[in-house]
């Protein structure tokens, strides 16, 4: 039950509702009927008892005024009815005595009452009141029905709103920063819509102040850095320049590592798929990682898929690089049969922490003191946008990532 829409939840509850009330009315309605037959032959065998009782004491005709008046009846003329009762009569109650006998015939819900006594007929009919009750029952049972269902059409009405809610927030989740909501109640539907409205103004700002950010402290470093390189290399000192050359490089490696974050992690950026080749992929990746010759170890089977090359090299070269720099040889291994699992393995200790750690921004090991800790955080975020996910295991003496496709898979 916890896992229902509310709206499924509604649907169920008031078919429920209706469907206990129609079988409560049904359940009534058949034992009214059964009640009422019973009370009717009741009534009859009183009737016939007593009528025969009487008659047979000949009675003046002010008695049997009176007697029909107690029991409700009514005489008319046997030739009147005799032929609609033989041709659509139904015998109800029939019921004998030494004084006569007495019949009850039923024609569209009329009661007719034939007594025969000594030799003489008479024909009665029933002028009781109708029974107006089933009448009652029904109509209040279609009047519940019909408030059942105008309160449930009220409710779906009053939560449709929710629904166009649901779906500008899964438009906003996959990456539409253009939805907007309008919704004129002051509820709490409508108070909903205008918070979700604000936060998304909210978050437009804090995008755009956080891109600005970025994009002016890139541009702003570039400058000096250039600058500082050309007066570096005109040191005669060959120890303080390699110090701030390194240094220098270590900046422009950080405003490359912020421009990837900042590309890949952008909410509306989609990769462009296309049709390639794994080792296509891998030479791309390691002409990025522009490695010395010998520290990259690659068994690779060729094969055909789509994929945004350019991404997945770069995810690819990210992890050759921590390999080759955390591994006690500096040297890597990557294996790859097919597109769907991409091992990078390489000599070292294992990860101190779990690898959700280092997949978030600016995290490392203390003990490592390359690199900035984006590494792995772009590797995370490309492979998302990808449809991959990064496994990892540490297994004698060796760390091994793993690049997965779609489903979980044993690393």
């Amino acid at each position: 039950m916890n896992n229902l829409s509310v709206t499924t939840f509604i649907h169920i509850l008031f078919s429920l509702a209706i469907s206990i009330l129609i079988a409560t009315f049904v359940f009534f309605f058949s034992w009214d009927r059964d009640r009422r037959k019973i009370d009717e032959i009741s009534h009859y065998k009183l009737l016939a008892d007593a009528f025969l009782s009487n008659v047979q004491l000949n009675p003046t005709a002010d008695k049997l005024q009176q007697f029909y008046k107690d029991f409700s009846l009514k005489p008319v003329k046997l030739e009147d009815v005799k032929e609609t009762i033989s041709l659509k009569g139904k015998t109800v109650f029939g019921g004998k005595s030494i004084y006569g006998q007495v019949r009850v015939f039923e024609i569209e819900d009329e009661h007719y009452i034939y007594v025969q006594r000594l030799g003489y007929n008479l024909m009665l009919v029933d002028n009781r009141s109708k029974n107006y009750n089933i009448g009652i029952a029904m109509a209040v049972g279609i009047v519940l029905i019909i408030t059942l269902l105008i309160i449930y059409l009220a409710i779906l009405n009053k939560l449709y709103p929710l629904k166009k809610l649901h779906k500008e927030i899964e438009k906003f989740a996959k990456g539409d920063m253009n939805v907007s909501i309008s919704y004129e109640n002051e509820d709490e539907i409508g108070a909903i819509a205008k918070n979700f409205d604000n936060a998304i103004l909210h978050i437009k700002e804090l995008i755009a102040s956080k891109n600005l950010f970025m994009r002016n402290m890139m541009h702003e470093l570039k400058t000096p850095i250039t600058k500082g390189r050309i007066v570096v290399e005109s040191l005669e000192d060959e120890a303080i320049k390699g110090i701030l050359v390194r240094a220098f490089e270590r900046m422009n490696e950080l405003i490359k590592e912020l421009a990837q974050v900042e590309r890949v992690t952008t909410r509306d950026f989609e990769p462009e798929i296309a049709p390639t080749t794994l080792k296509k992929v891998i030479n791309e990746s390691q002409q990025l990682l522009m490695a010395e010759r010998g520290k990259v170890i690659t068994e690779v089977t060729n094969c055909s898929f789509r994929t945004d090359s350019r991404l997945l090299a770069l995810a690819i070269k990210n992890l050759l690089d921590n390999g080759i720099k955390y591994s006690k040889d500096h040297k890597v291994t990557l294996i790859a049969k097919d597109h769907n699992k991409i091992k990078i393995i390489s000599k070292g200790e294992g990860l101190q922490y779990p690898l959700a750690y280092y997949t978030e921004p600016f995290t490392q090991e203390e003990k490592r003191s390359q690199g900035f800790g984006l590494g792995l955080y772009i590797v995370h975020n490309i492979l998302i946008k990808l449809r991959y996910r990064l496994g990892y295991r540490h297994e004698d003496g060796e760390n091994i990532f793993v690049i997965l496709k779609d489903e979980p898979q044993t690393v």
